[in-house]
């Protein structure tokens, strides 16, 4: 890898990345990404000097089999809609266009990894990717292919030995798990709504890597209705311990929003204000044990106009290292603008209110506690490959 331009920030961005549209009546709704650009925009993000737009990489079929059967790319190709591949399902209709637009976002993803491989950028971040659901012989979950998946199979045959993979979507990151789930060169780590209550069911603490890799899956299975306290709580209980003991190279992440209070799709309970630090920790994280080496996605998210464009633009913000304060109102015009377009109210300011003070889990754990239960299940069933003491597990 080449050595990364300091704070350089690469942002992946085409009008085109909208094209990837199920239909009006879809909740992956491709204005939630439009009005996360645009309110970024109007904050003054774009317009910093480290920041670079920068358009997706063309995507052939010889990339896209680094992950997806040629018989997978045929169907999508030719629109199939029988059901078959689960093409043609009510998550995920055949639209006009299809292949090239699930392509296109596959080359947003792989720009921004080939920035930071390259070191033209420090940092990459395509809010239009994370379709992490995608199998590599079906779609699955509103995605058709998995960009991160390919990006990180591109990277390694780029000669990249670690690479993790931190997936804080409320739905479980069961498409890039299995695509690695038996190759010791990358770790993956979800922190997921339980499957038990929520798609795709799967996700559980056992799942911990194949034969030749164990200890290469993580999973937090959190329960319904766990705040930003509890979840920060485990993200910081297990994710750094981990990331530190694998020591990757480049850290690719996926920050789906709908873990928010919001959302209609989950029941996980956390606000605007949980996300940003979860955000700023994964910053931290790529700096501590990535020599800064951050490639970060989209993902889920169904509260169009109110959720998804703030969180995404504080990702972007605290990306290009100048984090936009929470007490910030949002522009009026964008605020106008978001209206016209969704119907919904948009929100005054970049804040919910929220409190990113959680307790430490180091401190001590309360075994009658779900959220404490959850996350001494992943320390036992992980810690123990990585060379990991599992604190007070009593």
């Amino acid at each position: 890898m080449s050595q990364p331009q300091s704070h350089e920030l690469a942002v992946v961005w085409d009008d085109a990345l909208a094209d990837y549209n199920f239909g009006p009546d879809h909740p992956l709704a491709p204005v939630r990404v439009e009005l996360t650009i645009e309110l970024a925009r109007a904050l003054g993000v774009f317009d910093l000097p480290n920041v670079h737009v920068v358009k997706p990489d063309d995507v052939d079929d010889e990339l896209l089999r680094l992950v997806h059967s040629g018989e997978y790319i045929d169907a999508v190709r030719a629109e199939q809609a029988n059901g078959r591949f689960g093409l043609g399902t009510s998550d995920v209709p055949v639209f006009a266009g299809m292949h090239e637009a699930s392509a296109n976002v596959v080359g947003a993803t792989l720009a921004a990894a080939r920035a930071v491989h390259e070191g033209r950028a420090l940092h990459a971040v395509n809010v239009a990717g994370g379709l992490h659901h995608a199998m590599p012989a079906n779609a699955s979950g509103f995605c058709v292919y998995n960009d991160p998946a390919i990006a990180i199979a591109w990277l390694l045959g780029q000669g990249v030995h670690r690479i993790a993979y931190v997936d804080i979507d409320v739905h479980h990151g069961d498409g890039v798990q299995a695509v690695f789930y038996d190759d010791p060169r990358v770790l993956t780590i979800s922190l997921h709504q339980s499957g038990r209550t929520l798609f795709p069911g799967t996700g559980f603490p056992d799942e911990t890597g194949g034969p030749h890799a164990d200890g290469s899956a993580v999973n937090v299975a959190l329960p319904p209705g766990t705040t930003d306290a509890g979840w920060l709580r485990a993200f910081e209980g297990v994710v750094p311990p981990l990331l530190r003991a694998f020591e990757p190279e480049i850290l690719v992440s996926q920050h789906g929003c709908d873990s928010h209070r919001l959302d209609p799709l989950a029941q996980l309970a956390l606000t605007v204000d949980g996300q940003r630090a979860a955000h700023a920790a994964l910053h931290e994280l790529a700096h501590e044990v990535a020599g800064g080496r951050w490639v970060a996605t989209g993902g889920g998210g169904y509260v169009v106009a109110d959720v998804v464009p703030r969180s995404w633009t504080h990702l972007l913000a605290i990306a290009a290292g100048a984090p936009i304060d929470p007490l910030m109102a949002t522009p009026p015009t964008w605020r106008l603008t978001a209206t016209a377009r969704t119907g919904a109210p948009a929100p005054d300011s970049m804040t919910d209110g929220g409190s990113a003070d959680y307790r430490r889990f180091d401190d001590g754990h309360d075994p009658a506690d779900p959220v404490d239960r959850a996350i001494m299940a992943t320390m036992r069933a992980s810690f123990p490959a990585h060379g990991l003491l599992i604190g007070n597990a009593g």
